[in-house]
């Protein structure tokens, strides 16, 4: 007589709980559904871990004053006061690295010869927020020509690629007019694996003498470029998983040189003064 009653009650004090007890505890007098459930119930399993990043071809970069022969510095500045070059400073010598040289070959009162020459280094590491080390160096390459094109007060600017130096490579040429004469400016920047070299070299003919001929600078740079690359591939030869660099470069001599990343960025396609590193 009473069942149905005290049931009610059952109900109405169920109902009077939070749901999650009334899942658990008052859906049903037969607890073996829940039970059936659970045993259903997919076990729970634990994020995708995101792929890991590539890791960076190369871990260090060659001293850049090392970089070149001594032949090729002979060809390209022949009347620098040392061909040691000027080393930059740098807080992080196995990524940026930079030196640069200067040469004035005075002929009296015919005019001079000017040269500058500026080898800079950048390498990427690897990053999982930021990339692998060779995207960020393809971006910062693209970055160097963009800068090289942009440069303020530039005249006659061209770019064309250069093959059989590094990954990728592009030299851009421009001149700048100042009150010395004009400069013919050439930057040749080029990718190997997650390192980026550029090559800045600008001639001038100063005091009646003519300016040297953009093909000439032109070659002149590029040798260089593919020395830097073959430096860089030969630095990492221990652990590189191989590079598509030229090897052909010769054995530079050793000494030291580094700079900032953001003193490459100024000194990027800009035109050096007489006398100025």
């Amino acid at each position: 007589m009473h069942r149905p009653a005290q049931r009610l009650t059952r109900i109405l004090a169920c109902a009077a709980v939070p749901v999650m007890l009334v899942a658990a505890g008052c859906s049903s007098d037969d607890s073996s559904g829940a039970d059936d459930a659970q045993k259903d119930k997919p076990a729970s399993s634990s994020p995708a871990s995101a792929p890991a990043v590539e890791k960076a071809a190369y871990s260090t970069l060659p001293e850049a004053c090392s970089t070149l022969s001594k032949k090729t510095l002979k060809d390209l500045v022949p009347d620098a006061d040392s061909l040691k070059g000027k080393t930059g400073k740098s807080d992080d010598t196995a990524s940026r690295a930079t030196c640069s040289w200067n040469s004035l070959d005075t002929k009296g009162v015919d005019g001079s010869q000017f040269r500058w020459l500026h080898v800079s280094l950048m390498r990427f590491d690897s990053d999982e927020a930021l990339g692998s080390g060779a995207e960020r160096a393809e971006k910062y390459y693209a970055k160097q020509i963009a800068d090289a094109k942009a440069t303020e007060d530039a005249k006659e600017v061209a770019a064309e690629p250069v093959s059989g130096t590094g990954d990728a490579a592009t030299v851009v040429s421009y001149e700048l007019k100042k009150k010395e004469g004009t400069f013919k400016q050439q930057s040749l920047v080029t990718r190997v694996e997650n390192v980026v070299v550029t090559v800045d070299y600008n001639g001038a003919g100063l005091a009646g003498q003519s300016s040297p001929k953009t093909e000439g600078l032109v070659e002149d740079a590029t040798k260089a470029g593919k020395e830097a690359v073959a430096a860089v591939t030969k630095a990492n030869s221990a652990d590189a998983k191989g590079s598509s660099g030229d090897d052909s470069g010769k054995e530079p001599e050793k000494d030291t040189g580094k700079k900032s990343e953001k003193d490459d960025d100024e000194n990027a396609g800009q035109g050096a003064d007489p006398g100025k590193s």
